[in-house]
């Protein structure tokens, strides 16, 4: 009777150690998302990408050589400007789920919103194959991209500096 005592407390115990370890684990066991990249992760390598497939898509270039018209001239120009910008509407998406925006100020979800809808609307003049709106759009994701990197990138950087490598 006492062996059995101590193996159902035992047992009791393992189960309650598996709801009190780490917050993330747990957590993630009740996200339905399954995070495969961190923040930075994210911007290397989606984010950033993307949005500089769209900028080397609008506007103009000027350098020793003269100036030159960047907008796309093949449907596979546009067909990848088009991704680019869809791509960076969806990770403004993205940064609004609570694995991302978790934790962060209540302006998060403002800047992240104001990407998704710079992306949108680089997107849609991407499938107008208009030049100049491709420029206009340009610019609302740079601006969209500055602010939150005003707010954010500043703090991301101090906590990486100040984290154990």
């Amino acid at each position: 009777m006492l062996g059995r005592s101590l193996t159902l407390f035992a047992l009791a115990a393992l189960l309650a150690s598996c709801g009190s370890g780490d917050s993330d684990s747990a957590q993630d066991a009740a996200s339905p998302y399954v995070k495969a990249h961190s923040l930075q992760q994210l911007m290397d390598t989606v984010m950033e990408p993307d949005a500089q497939i769209f900028w080397r898509s609008s506007g103009t270039v000027s350098d020793a050589g003269g100036t030159r018209d960047l907008t796309p001239t093949t449907p596979e120009g546009w067909a990848a400007a088009q991704s680019a910008a869809a791509t960076v509407a969806e990770t403004g998406n993205l940064l609004m789920t609570p694995m991302f925006a978790q934790d962060r100020g209540p302006d998060w979800i403002a800047f992240a919103q104001d990407l998704a809808r710079a992306g949108k609307g680089a997107e849609q003049a991407a499938i107008d194959r208009d030049g100049d709106a491709m420029f206009e759009a340009g610019a609302k994701l740079s601006e969209a991209c500055s602010a939150c990197h005003q707010a954010y990138l500043p703090q991301e950087q101090a906590a990486r500096a100040d984290s154990p490598r």
